[in-house]
């Protein structure tokens, strides 16, 4: 029987391994499908390299990456728009929740929902992303926050569950990034790039979850 139940959980670890790739993949499909409709497949276009870097990095095979691109040319891809969405966090804290849909009228009220069972809402368009810059095709604070340990831990909640929305491609917030180096959404940060300094500068004090 122990045999069994071990096998049992390597299967079921495998199968929610599979899942989440395919999670991944599904979204890297339609981000590269809709730049490479606008650029007409131009792989320079910096926003469809910038969308198949991403896909590489998370080990997606190219032949997946080139039909998404072929299909985009073609425009045989369903029309897509880009939504931000912006809502105080805890503590204060500041969150942008960028997305890719065929259907806002669906998207939204999700997302609101996601946020209204955490107590929390959907600010008003504008009022968020003051705290932030766009640089690289991604939001940095402009000004770390720090918060309670116990916000830490809904705020690491709360992103997950964003990001398990399928029409979901990044989540940004300004929470003070050292405040969240030993967390596991910090493991999807530039954690090497800052552990290898001695110091940090306050440009390095960004958190991005994309």
């Amino acid at each position: 029987m122990s045999g069994h139940n071990k096998w049992s959980k390597i299967k079921h670890k495998k199968e929610s391994a599979d899942a989440e790739k395919s999670r991944v993949f599904s979204k890297f499909v339609k981000l590269i499908q809709v730049e490479s409709k606008k650029s007409k497949g131009d792989k320079n276009s910096p926003a469809l390299r910038s969308a198949i870097n991403k896909a590489k990095g998370e080990n997606m095979p190219m032949d997946n990456i080139e039909r998404a691109i072929a299909k985009g040319k073609t425009g045989a891809c369903t029309d897509m728009e880009y939504v931000i969405f912006e809502s105080y966090g805890y503590g204060g804290s500041a969150i942008i929740i960028e997305g890719l849909t065929d259907n806002n009228n669906r998207t939204a009220p999700e997302i609101k929902h996601i946020l209204a069972k955490r107590g929390l809402k959907l600010a008003t368009q504008g009022s968020v992303v003051w705290a932030f810059e766009k640089l690289d095709e991604k939001w940095r604070a402009k000004t770390p926050c720090k918060i309670p340990a116990d916000d830490l831990e809904k705020t690491e909640e709360l992103i997950k569950e964003l990001e398990a929305h399928d029409d979901i491609q990044g989540v940004y917030t300004n929470v003070n990034i050292l405040e969240l180096r030993n967390t596991k959404i910090y493991g999807l940060v530039e954690q090497k790039h800052l552990e290898d300094k001695e110091i940090l500068r306050p440009e390095d004090l960004n958190f991005c979850v994309s």
